[in-house]
């Protein structure tokens, strides 16, 4: 009597084993089942809303402007709409409505700024599809920081800018000059910076440029139009327009020693 006890219950035990097992095998397939099917609901609905914002936005503009980008927010129901002029709009899951402005987080110690923060991502991911070949670059003895500028040889501010730019690389900073010729192609500024960009010396061209001297006519491939279309997707609409290491873009003339505050160099 007591074998056939202790066999039924360890085949009892087995069996519970067995069912606990199967129970557990279901459970995890139903998940990740779930988790899959959410996931292709994700994946499903953001397209169906690119798709929307993509008619009201790029077809309805006459592809003049572009989404280059859409992600999801902090919010669960929010996405972000980057375009190509630099703007960030914000749309609900549905793409029925859309918003403009910066979206904040609040914090104890204040409000922290979620846009400028993309904004500032962005800009860093595309300035460093730009090889540095294509810049015009001036080195200083130890770098402690590096400050891109897009630039136009004709504006008055950016020549003061670079009248300062012994005082920068005392400094220690290394500054990345990219062309902004304002008005693009049909800027009177525009030939000016091809001869300087095909010149066997660009450095020297690129001074004499900013100094007013005439430079002999040039006619090669550059990347000028590049850097214009860039900067119209910085949101550039001036020059000089200083893009600081961390991405933000910060317009207009500094002086030098500020400058160097500013990048945390003094």
């Amino acid at each position: 009597m007591k074998v056939s006890l202790a066999i039924l219950r360890h085949h009892m035990a087995a069996q519970l084993e067995l069912l606990n097992s199967i129970i557990t095998k279901r459970w995890v397939i139903g998940v990740l089942t779930a988790t899959l099917a959410l996931g292709i609901g994700q994946v499903s609905a953001q397209q169906s809303l690119r798709d929307k914002l993509s008619a009201a936005i790029e077809t309805a503009s006459g592809n003049q402007l572009k989404i280059t980008a859409l992600k999801k927010t902090v919010l669960p129901t929010i996405y972000e709409v980057q375009l190509s002029t630099g703007e960030i709009l914000y749309s609900d899951i549905s793409g029925d409505y859309l918003f403009a402005g910066d979206m904040y987080r609040t914090s104890p110690s204040g409000l922290v700024n979620l846009s400028a923060t993309s904004r500032q991502g962005t800009n860093l991911e595309k300035l460093n599809k730009i090889a540095e070949s294509e810049m015009i670059i001036f080195e200083p003895e130890e770098t402690k920081a590096t400050l891109t500028v897009f630039t136009d040889v004709d504006c008055t501010y950016c020549r003061k800018l670079h009248g300062e730019l012994d005082q920068l690389l005392a400094y220690g900073i290394r500054v990345r000059y990219l062309a902004y010729p304002r008005g693009g192609a049909d800027s009177p500024a525009f030939p000016k910076m091809v001869s300087v960009w095909c010149s066997s010396n660009r450095h020297k061209s690129f001074n004499q440029a900013k100094n007013g001297q005439n430079l002999p006519a040039a006619d090669c491939e550059t990347p000028i139009l590049d850097h214009y279309a860039l900067g119209n997707e910085f949101g550039v609409n001036g020059t000089p327009a200083l893009v600081f290491p961390d991405g933000r873009l910060v317009p207009g003339y500094i002086e030098a020693t500020r400058l160097a505050a500013m990048l945390g160099v003094l």
